[in-house]
């Protein structure tokens, strides 16, 4: 039976590929930190008669230890994985920082999609083709701060989501080159504005925007229907597309040396960490 693995999952676009999937015919687990959202999938699944194909499992996604546990438990759940939705994300107007000691939008927007990524290829390569969905920048983020990867100076707020995006664009196409020779397919969509939950912690102007963006952005239904036909048959190793529409990925926000460079430094990052 195919298997979804679902990052963010509880909520907005995760949610509803969730329920997509399921209506599909496949196995899906979602992952997400709201014991309640998960239980109310799980619900929804059971009340659908698709009960027994649906998972939740409970996860803070900026947390190394975490995404690692993710990864044990899906390579010991499913021979193989044919969708890994990575979608997780969470806006902060100010700084924070993770026990880890990782800027705390890097860490979940960034650092877990970079380890489940290549922690999760050996159940992706196993699928007769698997797609990877990383809800990245699709090329439109500013340039990457190499020398301040944890945003510890002028932190731009709303801004952070943007420089992880791009981030996200460079371990797509990372990601892409490394694992030409599998059947894994890697597709970086931006959805536009959505009228999502934006889950977050906003300071008092940047939650009046907000509240802004959830009565005038596309529903969740037009975003889901724009990506699927790129899920269902991707058409390059490495594919972009912004609100439904495929975008270039031959230019600089998908550079193979940047895309290098980022996995030196994140790995280096890692090593780091105490054991």
């Amino acid at each position: 039976m195919p298997t979804a693995v679902i990052t963010g999952g509880t909520d907005g676009i995760g949610r509803a590929l969730a329920d997509t999937y399921l209506e599909r015919g496949h196995e899906v687990l979602i992952v997400g930190t709201s014991t309640a959202k998960g239980e109310a999938f799980l619900a929804a699944a059971a009340r659908g008669g698709a009960g027994g194909r649906a998972r939740f499992l409970r996860a803070d996604l900026s947390l190394v230890a975490e995404n690692r546990r993710v990864i044990d438990h899906v390579t010991a759940a499913y021979p193989a994985v044919d969708l890994l939705v990575l979608g997780a994300r969470y806006h902060r107007s100010t700084r924070v920082e993770t026990p880890d000691g990782f800027e705390s939008t890097f860490a979940l927007y960034y650092l877990s999609r970079h380890l489940l990524s290549h922690g999760l290829i050996g159940p992706l390569r196993r699928a007769e083709q698997a797609v990877v969905l990383n809800f990245g920048a699709a090329g439109l983020a500013g340039p990457v701060r190499w020398d301040d990867l944890q945003l510890r100076r002028d932190y731009p707020g709303t801004g952070a989501l943007g420089h992880g995006g791009a981030l996200c664009d460079l371990l797509a196409a990372h990601c892409a080159r490394t694992y030409a020779d599998t059947p894994v397919h890697y597709v970086v969509n931006h959805p536009g504005v959505v009228s999502t939950s934006f889950a977050g912690e906003y300071d008092r102007a940047t939650a009046a925007h907000v509240a802004g963006l959830r009565a005038t952005g596309k529903p969740v239904s037009r975003a889901v229907a724009q990506v699927l036909p790129y899920l269902t048959a991707p058409p390059a190793r490495l594919t972009a597309v912004l609100e439904g529409r495929r975008v270039p990925t031959d230019t600089s926000a998908f550079s193979p040396t940047a895309a290098a460079r980022l996995h030196e430094a994140t790995t280096g990052l890692l090593a780091a960490l105490p054991s």
